[in-house]
């Protein structure tokens, strides 16, 4: 993946940047901030890297961000186990986790804690729905391909080679979870899925997803778009033709249309000019 296919490698001008490392209680956070011109409040986009992935990797999205007059702030979390931070599928478990970055951004003045969004990219799109359910005060949402029901997502029926893969998968998830019965890593399962939340999800949400997602199959997004639309929630779903997961930092031309179409849902709900 080329994670500045479409954004800037280097600081802009008038751009300032800064990492930042974070503890609270059994979670670590990793975070990199990219600020407009001026002190400020801005309007404050929250930034979660695909799966694995690092908030450094995520540079190039922040300072695309501090372009368009938003206060960018990339983040990716470890937690506690064993006696170590440790990267895990299941770094959040407790309901403190998702709202424990908008704890440190409200305190702070550059952000302006009206006009806060979050933002990410597979199952940092995941993170991203999540915290938004336990956060009323999000004001918008961008979650690209996310899995909204991983025990629908395992589940799927799919050619038997892929089905290997996806067996392999859930027993990777299952020792990450750490759950001493079937029972509880359900649970796990359950609570780390968006559609487990659909009710709580009051923020204006817009999906993007590739037609031709094998990883995260476009029944994902399609799933969660008609909950909320059977809730009446502002929601968008933006299907990205001829494209597989993490198309945005393969195809250009795709990541363009899908990130001009993600500025726009910004604008609309955070109004940063």
């Amino acid at each position: 993946m080329n994670h500045y296919l479409i954004y800037p490698e280097h600081d802009p001008s008038g751009i300032v940047t800064r990492s930042e490392d974070v503890t609270r209680g059994l979670l670590a956070m990793h975070l990199e901030w990219a600020q407009p011109p001026g002190s400020g409040p801005f309007p404050t986009v929250i930034v979660h890297p695909p799966g694995g992935g690092r908030a450094t990797e995520m540079r190039g999205v922040i300072r695309n961000l501090a372009q368009h007059g938003y206060l960018g702030v990339a983040a990716d979390y470890q937690r506690l186990i064993d006696g170590r931070f440790q990267r895990n599928t299941f770094a959040w478990r407790a309901p403190s986790d998702p709202v424990a970055l908008l704890e440190i951004l409200r305190a702070d003045p550059r952000v302006d804690g009206d006009r806060i969004a979050a933002l990410g990219f597979s199952q940092g799109g995941i993170y991203s729905l999540l915290m938004a359910a336990y956060a009323p005060d999000i004001r918008a949402v961008v979650a690209y391909y996310p899995v909204t029901d991983f025990r629908a997502w395992f589940d799927t029926d799919r050619p038997w080679a892929r089905r290997l893969v996806f067996d392999v998968i859930a027993w990777r998830f299952r020792q990450e979870s750490g759950a001493p019965s079937d029972a509880e890593f359900e649970e796990m399962l359950s609570k780390g899925s968006a559609m487990t939340y659909v009710d709580a999800l009051r923020a204006p949400i817009l999906l993007v997803h590739g037609a031709d997602d094998t990883s995260a199959p476009l029944e994902e997004s399609r799933r969660l778009e008609r909950a909320l639309r059977d809730r009446s929630r502002d929601v968008e779903l933006i299907v990205v033709p001829e494209a597989g997961h993490v198309f945005n930092f393969k195809d250009r031309d795709a990541a363009q249309r899908a990130w001009d179409a993600t500025l726009s849902w910004l604008e609309r709900h955070l109004s940063p000019r």
